[in-house]
């Protein structure tokens, strides 16, 4: 039996690593973490789960979805071996981006991480959570 698939958001500041530029790089290895909780949550990633792509700060929005395409390893950005890195790649953007207004008003999405631990810049999504915003982003 197949394993069922995992989701995720990731976050990042669009002026450092925007939707757009991983649409133009085609792929990219997801470095710079360095909270343990998202470390913890990149090491549970798996080739196949799916991440909404979130812009923070400027923005603070859900503009795409990303695919998970290789599991965990060392950040090659540090000699430092507390810290990994996933490979993931564009799948779609959103026709309208899920701004963090609209999930804290949306009752299905109360409990999102986003939500309750805003400041994570790597987390669990569920698959009910994951499904609402692509509703809400058409």
């Amino acid at each position: 039996m197949a394993k069922k698939r995992s989701y995720w958001l990731v976050k990042s500041e669009p002026f450092k690593y925007s939707w757009d530029d991983l649409v133009k790089d085609g792929s990219t290895y997801w470095d710079g973490v360095r909270n343990y909780q998202a470390r913890n949550n990149l090491k549970e990633m798996k080739k196949g789960d799916r991440a909404l792509y979130y812009h923070s700060n400027e923005g603070k929005e859900v503009v795409g979805v990303a695919e998970i395409t290789k599991p965990y390893y060392q950040d090659p950005t540090t000699d430092d071996e507390r810290w990994v890195v996933v490979d993931l790649k564009p799948v779609k953007k959103l026709k309208k981006p899920v701004t963090l207004a609209q999930a804290k008003a949306d009752p299905m999405l109360s409990q999102m991480k986003l939500v309750t631990q805003s400041r994570l810049s790597v987390m669990p999504v569920t698959e009910d959570e994951f499904q609402r915003v692509l509703d809400l982003g058409k």
